[in-house]
């Protein structure tokens, strides 16, 4: 494959979510899994500025240990927090040299578009000043994460041809998920022949535990292989993907992302079968069948974030874990800057507008109950 990290292993260091020891990241258990990820053949790190602690701990960990031509490091810039000028947003990037201390950054992201995110991006010239700092020698490759429909993808994408990659949310859960719609963003990056790096291959831990009928397709399939390991090969197993990121969090985590990774070649057309079992244990189970389309809300009087609201719900019904749950309805409902469920006025003017027929209002007040509560 002819295109930037084409030598870079298909296993990333995500360091969002390092190990914690008495309410600080643990820099000495995170040095001994940066050895043992650069020991393996490992050489893909990423951070990002609003990962509290996380540019410091790589600092100490792997910059002031390790020659600078033995890894690939990236951060990202998210100008939609907290800056109202250019000088702001850019004004991240210098705080990122200075915590990671890294010299320059191999790749470089604008963070997270998609929505009303994109904009500041626009606004402070971002797209222009990223192509400058790339001229200057401190950023080696360009590009962006995103989270949001295809068809922003696809309008980002045409309209800035010049940004050299994309990084994608990617797992077998997600692939034909209405809310992700991972495989028409996947798609439409190839379309426009960029590379992806992925990340959430695990969908943030959740399919290590997924549900006993996907657990035990997976490891009649392979017995000997962690149930973790099926999101991130899926993914390793695309065309154009550079690399799949692993936020791991411990050096039992890195041991078996490395035993499974380190000679990866593909997946084999049973393991295919067996991930293909495995969506379709999970489209069994019974979720609410929200589209994402939003026009509930467009009618709502309340502004409640309904999808947002039976995404986190469906979360809970097929992970089990309500923590997580929460985080996702925090994030598409409250910093969406829409009303949770628990202000609806049952009105019932969103069920008219519904193409999906969903009960609406009852389901809000199973969101209430099970979740909110």
């Amino acid at each position: 494959m002819d295109y930037i990290g084409k030598n870079i292993k298909k296993l990333g260091f995500g360091l969002m979510r390092l190990p914690q020891k008495d309410n600080a990241i643990d820099i000495e258990q995170v040095k001994e899994m940066v050895d043992l990820f650069l020991e393996s053949g490992f050489t893909y790190f990423d951070t990002a500025w609003a990962y509290a602690g996380s540019e410091d701990a790589i600092r100490k960990a792997l910059v002031e240990r390790y020659p600078r031509d033995k890894y690939q490091l990236a951060t990202k810039n998210a100008a939609w927090i907290d800056c109202k000028t250019r000088e702001d947003a850019v004004s991240q990037f210098d705080i990122s040299l200075k915590q990671t201390g890294a010299g320059y950054f191999d790749f470089y992201l604008l963070h997270n578009l998609g929505e009303g995110r994109s904009h500041y991006f626009d606004d402070f010239g971002m797209w222009d000043w990223i192509q400058e700092k790339k001229q200057e020698g401190l950023i080696k490759h360009a590009g962006f994460s995103f989270h949001s429909t295809p068809e922003e993808l696809d309008e980002i994408l045409t309209a800035h041809p010049e940004m050299e990659f994309v990084q994608l949310q990617i797992n077998y859960a997600d692939w034909e998920n209405p809310a992700v719609q991972s495989r028409r963003c996947y798609e439409v990056a190839r379309k426009h022949g960029k590379p992806i790096i992925v990340m959430e291959p695990v969908k943030g831990g959740m399919l290590a535990t997924p549900p006993d009928e996907v657990r035990s397709i997976l490891k009649t399939a392979e017995p000997d292989l962690s149930v973790a390991s099926w999101g991130v090969r899926f993914a390793a197993d695309l065309d154009g993907v550079i690399t799949v990121l692993s936020g791991m969090s411990s050096v039992e985590q890195v041991k078996d992302n490395i035993s499974y990774m380190k000679d990866f070649s593909g997946l084999k057309d049973s393991e295919r079968e067996a991930l293909k079992s495995a969506r379709e244990a999970l489209d069994k189970i019974p979720l609410i069948q929200c589209t994402s389309c939003n026009y509930c809300s467009k009618v709502c009087p309340k502004n409640i974030g309904i999808s947002g609201s039976f995404t986190a719900l469906n979360y809970l019904t097929l992970f089990g874990n309500k923590e997580i749950a929460l985080s996702q309805e925090n994030w598409l409902v409250g910093k969406h800057g829409k009303a949770r469920a628990t202000e609806c006025i049952k009105c019932g003017k969103c069920e008219e507008a519904c193409p999906q027929h969903i009960n609406i209002r009852e389901k809000l007040e199973l969101v209430e109950k099970e979740l909110l509560k």
